[in-house]
């Protein structure tokens, strides 16, 4: 599976990339209430401090790289949710929550561990705004110029749960 997006890179002021975003950064306990999926987009990172506007900045299929332990915090679904909502490619960072990695696993939404992330971008090796085509399977990052940066691969259960389109269809075809 390739996706192919947007780099959209969520740094802090002092241009570092922004770590332990949590749930309630991400998509904020007042809106809990909201159920249909189509809803949330609009309150995406909606309490990150500058980044409010996601929603209206966001395009299909972007692909967003934060820092470490990216989407700590609460069980929220919505925090996964809500970037499906807006048809986000994918979140890159170089670890990930342990209830929002399996929440998004569980969904069939891509996320990708990638430890060597934040280097790349200090490097200046990837910008806010480039075109990249992530080889999910593989775990790798490709530039339009044919620079790879190698990401961890995903676990065969993994790939298989986003082929099949979450958790639950996965179960039904592994019967």
């Amino acid at each position: 599976m390739k996706i192919k997006g947007r780099v959209f890179i969520l740094k802090d002021k002092e241009g570092n990339l922004i770590k332990d975003i949590d749930t309630d950064q991400i998509y904020h306990n007042m809106y809990l209430h909201i159920t249909d999926i189509k809803e949330m987009g609009k309150y995406c990172l909606g309490n990150l401090e500058g980044y409010e506007n996601y929603p209206q900045l966001a395009q299909k299929n972007d692909i967003i790289i934060a820092g470490h332990n990216f989407g700590a915090g609460s069980s929220r679904q919505h925090a996964v949710d809500c970037f499906r909502a807006l048809g986000t490619g994918c979140i890159i960072a170089p670890s990930f929550g342990a209830i929002f990695k399996r929440n998004a696993i569980n969904s069939a939404f891509p996320i990708v561990e990638c430890p060597l992330i934040e280097d790349y971008i200090k490097e200046g090796k990837l910008s806010h705004g480039e075109i990249v085509e992530l080889d999910f399977e593989n775990g790798i990052i490709r530039k339009e110029d044919g620079a790879e940066l190698q990401c961890k691969k995903p676990s065969m259960v993994q790939v298989e749960i986003l082929k099949a389109g979450c958790l639950f269809e996965y179960g039904k075809k592994a019967k």
